[in-house]
């Protein structure tokens, strides 16, 4: 049976003292009362967690430290740094990718045929949605578009720079042309099956990001695909029903590689997780991954 919540909030204080009392070692109290004043308890906790010996009582593995936890959340704060980088270079080849072959294969305004779709309320829908994300643009080509033209929307090549990753996603997925979606997947030594699992997933995996929720052990529920068949260098680099972050950082970096091959992105995460210690095996890594092909900067 549900009861009314009847806890009181404490003060930074209160929570140092509770978190000594559950075996935390904190040496500096006025940094840990600095972090908690500016991070948030309750956002904290979701990182001291994997710390924890016994979850009911929360008491702390011995030899636990506040600045452990620290190092795991600045760590999972510069992963979603890294990943949104990656990310945006996606979005933006991918929307490249899907006008051009779209606008050629179909014409400029292909985007308001709903021959070109698979299901027509589908398309209704972001068809709707693509109208509101235009009209939100305070981009001067947009508005100028709007102004001189009569169409509904801008051209193929133009709307797509206001599109959001979720959309272009749910576009790509609804697209009936299998030519145009197979021309686009072959940009990323893919079919169009493994490229819309793909970008759905991206798409989530970027909201995360946006959204400052954790990452860096976050078990997703929405799997990217593993390639069917799997592309010569791909073989070999996923984990079979994973639903942890390496297969996504796999994808990402299978993207940097096609899309900016002088990209320093690899180094930069492993760096990343060698400056802040990490133990990959909660990001669902394997342990021989640095020996992975892709991850040795093989193509």
């Amino acid at each position: 049976m549900k009861h009314p919540f009847s806890k009181m909030p404490t003060t930074h204080q209160q929570q140092v003292e509770l978190l000594q009392q559950r075996g935390m070692e904190i040496n500096d109290v006025q940094s840990a009362q600095f972090y908690l004043r500016h991070l948030n308890y309750y956002r904290l906790a979701a990182y001291w967690l994997p710390f924890e010996a016994d979850h009911k009582s929360h008491a702390f593995k011995t030899g636990t430290s506040f600045e452990q936890v620290l190092n795991l959340y600045v760590f999972d704060r510069e992963l979603r740094l890294l990943v949104l980088d990656a990310v945006e270079r996606i979005e933006v080849s991918v929307r490249a990718r899907w006008a051009y072959e779209f606008a050629h294969k179909h014409g400029h305004h292909a985007h308001l045929n709903p021959s070109f779709a698979r299901n027509h309320h589908h398309w209704e829908k972001n068809r709707s949605q693509l109208k509101n994300e235009v009209d939100r643009a305070d981009e001067t080509f947009i508005r100028h578009l709007c102004r001189e033209y009569s169409d509904e929307l801008p051209p193929l090549w133009a709307v797509c720079e206001v599109m959001s990753l979720g959309l272009l996603s749910r576009w790509y997925q609804n697209m009936k042309p299998l030519g145009t979606r197979t021309a686009i997947a072959k940009t990323y030594g893919v079919n169009e099956r493994t490229l819309q699992s793909w970008l759905h997933h991206l798409s989530t995996v970027r909201n995360i990001c946006a959204h400052h929720s954790r990452l860096w052990n976050r078990e997703f529920t929405v799997l990217p695909m593993i390639p069917d068949p799997v592309p010569k260098r791909l073989q070999g680099q996923f984990i079979s029903e994973s639903r942890k972050n390496y297969n996504s950082l796999t994808i990402m970096l299978h993207f940097m590689n096609i899309i900016a091959p002088d990209h320093h992105w690899r180094a930069r995460l492993i760096s990343l997780i060698d400056s802040h210690h990490i133990q990959t095996a909660a990001m669902g890594f394997p342990n021989d991954w640095k020996t992975r092909r892709i991850w040795q900067g093989k193509q």
